[in-house]
């Protein structure tokens, strides 16, 4: 439920989608380091394989604008990532639901991955297709951004601060600290990818129905099937009103093409298991 009171940044519950997401990057970064230490060449081969380089991408591995949202650079970077995407997403999921930070972690990385790749391929100035880039800190600030975005009032406090912060300011000081240490590193396309991971986010939360994509397209497809039943059904009654017609008699269908008792009086209920009535 959502609440605008003070938030402490202390660990949340460890379930869901954020669970899966936070062991799947943690268990991918322990199996590359130690096939670093047994095997350098493989784990830099895998590594190059599953982060996102435009020209790659582009050329063979598809795959790299999704994958490339598991990846940071060093061990506390990743703790500190892993962290914080546990942190937000628990967040996110009581206000949300499962489902709905799955499709936005999604949309945001594959959107901003595919958005990052084309722009590579424009040719700005100081990026170019061979560049790469990591996303784990970009889906860290997009689920921190919807954060913001959801509950704007919500304050953060830091343990070893004795300061709270209104969540957009604290989502925009992360974000700007972050694209500030990138373009310091000379990381444009870095910069650029976090820029654009976060804007699909945003683009979601804006168009995104409340209880997500999933749900909304399940509820089309049962709302197009139950609108193909009853006009089936319409036109089954309109045939059978002819019929009755022709016999003599007059028979009361209402819309939903359903036989309407001409007494008015309420039908009993028929056993389902009696199935003299139904012919």
């Amino acid at each position: 439920m959502r609440s605008n009171g003070p938030v402490i940044l202390a660990l949340p519950a460890f379930r869901g989608v954020t669970r899966r997401l936070v062991l799947l990057a943690g268990g991918l970064y322990l199996v590359l380091m130690v096939l670093g230490v047994v095997y350098p060449p493989l784990s830099q081969g895998a590594t190059m394989m599953l982060i996102l380089t435009p020209h790659l991408a582009v050329f063979g591995h598809p795959w790299q604008v999704a994958t490339f949202a598991l990846f940071s650079g060093g061990f506390l970077n990743t703790v500190f990532a892993l962290l914080s995407i546990w942190f937000s997403g628990s967040m996110l999921q009581d206000e949300r639901g499962d489902r709905w930070v799955g499709e936005y972690v999604v949309v945001a990385a594959v959107g901003g991955g595919v958005v990052a790749t084309a722009l590579s391929l424009v040719g700005l100035p100081g990026i170019s297709s061979y560049n790469s880039a990591l996303g784990l800190w970009a889906i860290a600030l997009a689920l921190l951004l919807a954060i913001a975005r959801v509950q704007p009032q919500a304050e953060f406090g830091l343990m070893f601060l004795p300061m709270r912060f209104k969540a957009k300011y604290f989502a925009a000081g992360f974000l700007g600290l972050n694209l500030l240490m990138s373009l310091l590193a000379h990381d444009y396309f870095g910069a650029l990818t976090t820029v654009c991971v976060v804007a699909s986010g945003l683009v979601y939360l804006q168009l995104a129905p409340r209880r997500g994509l999933g749900f909304a397209f399940s509820e089309n497809m049962y709302g197009m099937r139950n609108a193909y039943y009853r006009a089936k059904r319409r036109r089954a009654a309109k045939k059978f009103t002819v019929y009755m017609r022709k016999q003599g008699k007059e028979v009361n269908i209402d819309p939903s093409g359903r036989y309407v008792d001409p007494d008015g009086k309420p039908r009993e209920p028929r056993d389902p298991n009696d199935t003299r009535w139904m012919n």
